[in-house]
Parts: C-alpha cells; structure tokens; sequence
C-alpha cells in the first residue's frame, strides 16, 4: 500500500513512476490529493474545537466563582460537541475513501528496473548451463507422461474440469520426492525455517498481501458465510504470519518457506498454455519468504534468487535469470527477477520462479512494523518473495531435459536418493 504522504510531497515522482509502469494515474492522483487536502483542512478545526470545548470547564467554574449563570457556555459545549461529531464522521468517510482508492496503485519501481512495456523490454541478467542437442526430436511433456502412465489428464477433467492433473506412481512419487528436495536445501543450506501454514485465509490477509481488492476475480473462494479463500501461493500465510506485529530489528531478516498447493482461478489467461502442467488451477509449490529491514532488503533480494537458482542448478537443469521491466511486473512489487527454465519441446526458456521486493508495499496493508536496533520510531518492515521453485513447472524440465529416446527419464543425480531411482520408466 502506498505511504500517502508521498503523493502529498512527492506528487510528479509518484506520477513519473506509475507512468513507467503504463498507467495513466491523473484520475487516481488527483482523487487523492483533493482527499488529502480535505482531510488536511478538517484536522486542525476538530482539534480546535476539542481545545476549546477542553476549555470550557475552566470557564464554568470561573463563571460559578462569579456567580453568573453557565447555561450559555453549556449550550456552546453542546453545539460545539456536535460540530466535533459532524467533522469526525467526515474525516471518517475521507479517511476510507483514501484507503480504498490507495489500494487500487500498484507498488512504484525501484529506480533500478528498466522502463519497458512488455516481456519483451525485460533483461537478461545471467545463464546457467547449455541446453542439451537431442539426437532425436524430444517430446512434450505431456505426451511423455502420458506414455510412462504417470500423468493423467482426461480422469483429472472427468472429476474436476478443465486445467487439473493427476500424477500416479512414479509421478506421484517424483513430485514428492522435489518438494522435500527444495525443503531440505532451503532449511538445511539457506537457513530458512520450515511452515506449514493454513490453506485457507480471510480477506484481510489477502488484503495484506496486495490480492484483494484488485485480483479477487483470480482466487477460489469459499461458499456460504465462511470469510475464506484458498491460497494462491504460500506467500500469503508467510507474510501474515507477522501480521499488525512488531518485530525485534535485531531478528531481521527472517526468512520463511512452505510447501503448499496453490489454487489460481487464472481469470484472464484463457486460451494460453492450456495443455499440459504449466497454467494449472491446483498446482504445487515451495515459497520462500523474507522480512528485512529497508537497508537489508535488496542484498536479501540477491540472496533470494541464487537460492532458488541453486535448486536448478543441483537438479542439471539449464535455465536463465531476467529482470523484469516496469511493464511487466506484478502489482506489489518493488523489483523482480524472474527465473526461466529450458524446456526442450518448446525450444524457449519458461518462468519456473518469480523472485520479488515489495519493501514496505504488503508490510503497511499487513501493518508489520520493526522496532530499529538502535532505537527510535518503529519501521514499517521490508517483505520479499519468491518460488523456490513450483513443484509441476520442476517436473516438466526434468521430463522434458531428462527425456531419452527409449521414452525413460533420466533422474538428476541429486533428486535420486528422494525418490529412489535413477530412471523414470513407468510405474
């Protein structure tokens, strides 16, 4: 959420930076700052007011003292009350209104992400690995699941629709085997501690991370009078952990990962990707989330990524790293990286990670707050996120790089003793 002051102070930067992001904000801007200056003009009165109606007692009893009749000063208390009341109600409606309206922007860029438009305006930051030269004409992996008897879509649609999967046998047992690989090198390595957070959570938490109001339509919720949404990432619960806290600045950073499944309407995204694991409305993932201060977070940041490129790189699997420009970033990001894996079918990279600075975007929403080592007024915190990696998107590139010409898979040397095979060739 954004701090108002900055559009009070610092009106043309915050205009600048959500141009670069492709909007035109002069009604929202011009919205808010006529809120502000109204509020600015109520806040002085009331408090007026509430000096003198504080003043008042002294001059009842200085007019008792003298033995005049008080009635007059009670009658101005009275109507002076009212007024008090009448402006407050304003200031109320002023105050909600500005909220609402805050949390339609999105997050300004950092000044270090490139103004772009579209994917296209993104930049490559670094490659790891080479993409392998087949003998053979490699195969899709929805065609190699399939044939291996591991993956199965047309039961999945029978019970549940369109965009599910089943995964049975070896498959099952290799997406398993990948969550407890990345657990494990995230606690054990990186030094994140271990959640299993709820699957299900309210408005407010989803408020806090910058989902609702604007990406309702996105989420699966609850029918009935149960204020619930299923999950779309892990990232939801992680952050709210610390929700309306305030944390000890001398714990910073804290860092955080789950494995959840994921639930992800995906309104708007009909028609792209609608074969195979890659835009899937129940899906698995590790998340890795972090609470810094302001001078840690963009160091954290860096770490973030090379933690979730190390499970890449331990599983023989070539990818990219990019940075996204101002065009295509999410909502409440500050900054993000986005790590693309090689898929052989489609001969291109694919976003496997989405690794991300909000600064204090979800952590004002959320009200999390950190008490400075040093001392003094208390910070909002710093939030950041990413996948570390998405369970299904992992499995496609070992399908998809691990692929031999007798249809097997060949298993990533350090993926072996979690599944307890070095070959994949149906169950």
């Amino acid at each position: 959420m954004f701090d108002a002051s900055l559009i009070r102070d610092r009106l043309p930067f915050v205009d600048a930076r959500l141009r670069a992001r492709g909007m035109d904000p002069s009604a929202a801007l011009g919205e808010l700052s006529s809120l502000d200056a109204e509020r600015r003009r109520l806040i002085p009165i009331v408090e007026t007011l509430k000096r003198e109606s504080n003043a008042s007692a002294e001059a009842v009893a200085r007019a008792k003292r003298e033995g005049r009749d008080p009635s007059e000063i009670f009658a101005a208390n009275r109507a002076r009350a009212q007024e008090i009341r009448a402006h407050e109600a304003t200031l109320v409606e002023i105050e909600a209104a500005r909220d609402a309206r805050l949390l339609t922007l999105p997050n300004l860029p950092h000044e270090s992400v490139p103004v772009g438009a579209s994917a296209a305006d993104n930049v490559e930051v670094r490659r790891w690995g080479t993409p392998r030269a087949f003998a053979f004409e490699p195969k899709p992996h929805w065609d190699l699941g399939a044939a291996l008897g591991i993956l199965d879509f047309e039961r999945a649609a029978r019970m549940s629709g369109a965009r599910f999967s089943v995964l049975s046998g070896a498959g099952a047992r290799l997406a398993r085997g990948l969550i407890n690989f990345m657990l494990d090198v995230h606690t054990r390595e990186h030094g994140y501690r271990e959640i299993e957070p709820p699957f299900l959570v309210n408005a407010a938490a989803l408020t806090g991370t910058g989902n609702l109001p604007k990406f309702e339509q996105d989420l699966f919720k609850i029918a009935g009078d149960w204020d619930l949404f299923l999950i779309p990432t892990a990232e939801v619960p992680l952050t709210n952990l610390h929700r309306e806290e305030v944390l000890d600045g001398k714990a910073l950073p804290i860092r955080y990962t789950a494995y959840t499944p994921c639930f992800r309407s995906e309104a708007g995204s009909y028609g792209a990707d609608v074969r195979g694991l890659i835009r899937q409305h129940q899906f698995d993932k590790v998340e890795l989330v972090k609470f810094t201060t302001a001078d840690q977070s963009y160091d954290e940041l860096e770490a973030l990524v090379r933690n979730a490129e190390t499970i890449l790189q331990r599983l023989e699997l070539p990818h990219r790293t990019v940075l996204l420009c101002t065009g295509d970033m999410g909502f409440a990001s500050a900054k993000t990286y986005d790590i693309e894996v090689w898929l052989p079918s489609q001969q291109t990279y694919r976003e496997i990670s989405s690794c991300s600075n909000t600064e204090a975007f979800q952590a004002r929403r959320a009200q999390i707050r950190y008490k400075p080592e040093g001392g003094g007024k208390n910070q909002f915190a710093h939030t950041l996120n990413g996948s570390g990696l998405a369970v299904g998107r992992t499995l496609i590139a070992i399908l998809e790089n691990g692929q031999q010409e007798d249809g097997s898979i060949v298993i990533p040397e350090a993926l072996r003793p979690y599944v307890g095979m070095d070959r994949l060739e149906g169950s």
